[in-house]
């Protein structure tokens, strides 16, 4: 038997993040910031582990920068390089390039000293294990 968990605030949750991403990408745009927003993660959890999951064709993993502050913001930045054309010119130019930063909340606390970084095809692939305090624990009732 298959059962999916989805978290309590699941949906609330996401419109929050693509709220924030809307309003990064706004003040960039006015602001005249180089900075791309992105890029877009998929974040999922199980009992003991938060995991993260970003698209990221192209980018050299030398440059990837991930981060764990406050214990529960992941932080994914980075920069891709322009590419060069020799001899010819854009016609379209719609893959963004430069530094890129995404900052996500994370459901619960995670151990950042623990968190692995893997980058294979393309795709940068994060386990966070949960701290010990957010984990579940089984409390013994005792009887008066």
């Amino acid at each position: 038997m298959t059962r999916n968990r989805q978290h309590p605030f699941g949906s609330l949750w996401s419109e929050l993040t693509q709220a924030q991403d809307e309003f990064a990408r706004w003040v960039n745009r006015f602001s005249g910031s180089q900075l791309v927003t992105g890029p877009e993660l998929n974040v999922w959890e199980d009992e003991h582990t938060v995991y993260a999951e970003a698209d990221l064709p192209g980018i050299d993993a030398a440059k990837l920068e991930i981060t764990v502050t406050g214990g529960n913001q992941l932080t994914v930045q980075g920069e891709r390089a322009a590419p060069k054309l020799d001899g010819a010119s854009w016609l379209r130019q719609e893959r963004p390039f430069g530094k890129f930063a995404r900052t996500v909340t994370l459901p619960t606390l995670v151990d950042a000293d623990k968190v692995d970084a893997k980058y294979e095809s393309g795709v940068l692939r994060l386990t966070l294990p949960k701290h010990e305090a957010a984990k579940p624990r089984k409390i013994q009732v005792k009887g008066v």
